[in-house]
């Protein structure tokens, strides 16, 4: 038996290939869209990819079931509460796929959504009565369970599902071996769920222990906890939910069409009908000159997740890159189904040189300066854009907390009469705050190179909760 854990940080996104040698098969488990990796391992390893499950319908990427249908005919399987356009095997609880070395369970466990399954895997060689490792995908992650309230928008209440995840919990998975080890589909910083751990994977006993949720615990309790506090989830989890239950373009199909050069002009008259121009490269860059009127979202951040969070999935977009990081923007965006790219600046920001009059700088300090600026007799109003609960642990003394993800929404709150100093933690988000703020003609502002975290090393003050 083989079970290989892939893990894609910038979306916090597990997914798994399971092989069983004697049978020469792989079976890939919640893939991400662009399929190339599992595609090179299958065939060192001397398997076909044959079958891929999906664990429910993601809402935070698109999956690469088809990818995998149509360059493999890998068989898709989902839990048999699952309605989708293409075809698939409906997997209801009990079910198992057997092969010589390896067995597969699938356990049905609704709760993050209704068609949600966990999967046992049995290794024949070593015990064919106990599991070996269970595939949770959002139902248990290491430190926390799946959200239940990403689904209200298609008629579920959080307060039914949160029920639904306790049985699921409390029947289905607490029952299985303290040695089983436990594989979810995410990890820290995936806004599936609310205390992610940075591990990967654990096994049950430990998680009985130590996992916040699978304490003792009435289900009313349980569902008053894990309704409570979760984060934001960005628009386009919906959207992204409902696509992975439909037929639609593969990515390499898609990127043969985005991927083309568009000249300056060609791009200016884009931006005037409405397309958003999309730089991509790192803030400090952005920072020193842009386009006018371009979204600054760096690849070195979380850039699909902030891309799905800021950008509108009705209006085109352009990118804007380092030559030869085209590619990578335009495939990042693919992965949270966000194919409507235009083309990219051919030449990047090169296309510029002889337009200076269309290239805008930011006015970028650090956080000893701004600390002087708001010493003097007409201090800048701060503007912090991280998220509440990083604003309550510690902020600016007189600072504003406007989320970057209710900027847009919020703008009628910022003041054009005066300076503002914009901040996040540590200068990803103040940028891409900024190239906002200018789309809306606030322009009167400074950013904070380093965000709080270069006024905490310049040991500046902070107000904190006692």
């Amino acid at each position: 038996m083989i079970l290989k854990q892939y893990y894609l940080g910038c979306l916090a996104h597990a997914s798994y290939l399971l092989g069983d040698e004697a049978s020469s098969t792989a079976i890939i488990v919640d893939p991400q869209r662009d399929i190339q990796q599992y595609l090179a391992d299958a065939e060192k390893f001397g398997l076909q990819i044959r079958h891929v499950f999906l664990s429910h319908f993601h809402a935070d990427f698109v999956a690469g079931h088809l990818e995998l249908r149509d360059r493999c005919g890998a068989t898709i399987h989902l839990g048999s509460r699952a309605k989708a356009e293409y075809a698939f095997v409906a997997m209801k609880d009990g079910d198992t796929l057997d092969f010589p070395g390896l067995r597969l369970q699938v356990l049905e466990t609704p709760g993050h959504t209704i068609e949600s399954i966990s999967i046992l895997v049995f290794d024949l060689q070593k015990d064919s009565a106990k599991p070996y490792a269970v595939l949770t995908g959002d139902t248990l992650f290491i430190g926390d369970v799946g959200r239940p309230d990403l689904r209200a928008s298609l008629g579920w209440t959080a307060n039914d599902l949160g029920a639904h995840l306790y049985d699921s919990l409390h029947s289905k998975l607490l029952p299985l071996p303290d040695e089983t080890l436990v594989y979810p589909a995410h990890g820290a910083g995936s806004l599936c769920g609310k205390k992610l751990s940075s591990d990967t994977v654990s096994s049950l006993g430990d998680q009985r222990r130590l996992n916040y949720a699978l304490q003792p615990m009435t289900k009313e309790e349980f569902v008053r906890l894990v309704t409570a506090d979760q984060p934001d989830a960005p628009p386009y989890f919906t959207y992204d939910a409902i696509l992975n239950t439909r037929e639609r373009t593969t990515l390499d199909r898609n990127l043969e069409q985005v991927l083309h050069p568009v000249d300056l002009a060609e791009v200016l008259r884009m931006g005037d009908a409405g397309a958003q121009i999309l730089d991509v490269r790192d803030p400090a860059e952005y920072a020193k000159g842009h386009l006018a009127g371009s979204i600054n979202i760096g690849l070195g951040g979380q850039y699909a997740t902030w891309a799905g969070t800021v950008l509108d999935r009705a209006k085109p977009i352009v990118i804007i890159a380092e030559p030869g990081r085209e590619q990578e923007a335009a495939l990042r965006l693919g992965r949270i189904g966000f194919d409507h790219v235009k083309g990219y600046l051919q030449g990047g920001m090169e296309a510029l040189a002889s337009r200076p009059d269309l290239v805008w700088p930011t006015e970028r300090i650090s956080a000893p300066m701004v600390a002087e600026e708001l010493a003097s007799a007409d201090p800048p109003l701060v503007l912090d854009i991280r998220n509440p609960r990083e604003w309550e642990t510690k902020h600016i003394d007189g600072s504003v907390n406007i989320p970057l993800n209710h900027l847009q929404e919020r703008i009628a709150e910022i003041p054009r009469d005066r300076r503002i100093a914009v901040h996040c933690a540590g200068g990803y988000r103040s940028s891409i705050a900024v190239s906002i703020l200018h789309q809306y003609g606030i322009t009167h502002l400074i950013e904070m190179a380093g965000g709080l975290a270069a006024w905490d090393a310049a040991k500046l003050p902070v107000v904190s909760p006692a």
